[in-house]
C-alpha cells in the first residue's frame, strides 16, 4: 500500500460540501482516507479575478498506481461537474496528487511531486497540518520547512 497526499480545492457553489463530496467519492472508489486537514479559505492563485477558494489536504492509503489514481481523480472532477476552462480558473473541485510515497514521476500527464506545491501556501499549510515531517522527494526539505521558507519570502 502506498501513502499519497492529495490537495483539494473549490471556489464554485458550496465549496466545503464540494470537498466533502470529493472525499466521499474517493472512498466509494476503494480509497482509504487516513487524515484530513481543516478547510482553509484562500485567495485565488494565478488568476486573481475569481472567488476565494476552500483548500484542504488529505492523506490516503491506496494500492492504485499513480496513473490509475490520477484517472480516478479526473473522473471524480468530471462527475462533480468540473469543466476545462481557463488555467487556474474557477472550479467546482480540483484534486491534485501532491506526493506519492517518495516517488518522483514526470510524464506528459502526471508530475509527482506536484510541480508548484512548494510555491503555494494554500497547498503547504493544510499539508503541514497532517504531514509536517514528510520530506519533499526532490528538495529533501520537510513540508514544515518548505512552509516556513515560503512565509519568510513573503
Amino acid at each position: 500500500m502506498s501513502i499519497v497526499y492529495i490537495g483539494l480545492g473549490s471556489n464554485i457553489g458550496n465549496r466545503e460540501e464540494n470537498c466533502r463530496q470529493a472525499i466521499r467519492f474517493l472512498e466509494e472508489n476503494g480509497i482509504s482516507v487516513k487524515k484530513q486537514s481543516k478547510m482553509y479559505e484562500t485567495e485565488p492563485w494565478g488568476v486573481k479575478d475569481q472567488p476565494k477558494f476552500i483548500n484542504m489536504a488529505i492523506e490516503i492509503e491506496t494500492n492504485k498506481k499513480p496513473e490509475d489514481l490520477l484517472g480516478i481523480l479526473k473522473n471524480i472532477e468530471n462527475q462533480m461537474g468540473r469543466t476545462e476552462s481557463v488555467k487556474w480558473g474557477r472550479r467546482v473541485i480540483d484534486l491534485d496528487i501532491l506526493l506519492y510515497d517518495d516517488l518522483s514521476i514526470e510524464t506528459p500527464h502526471l508530475e509527482i511531486p506536484h510541480p508548484f506545491m512548494h510555491e503555494r501556501e494554500f497547498v503547504l499549510k493544510p499539508l503541514c497540518e497532517i504531514a509536517p515531517n514528510k520530506k519533499h522527494p526532490l528538495t529533501g526539505k520537510t513540508i514544515k520547512e518548505l512552509l516556513e521558507g515560503l512565509k519568510q519570502q513573503s
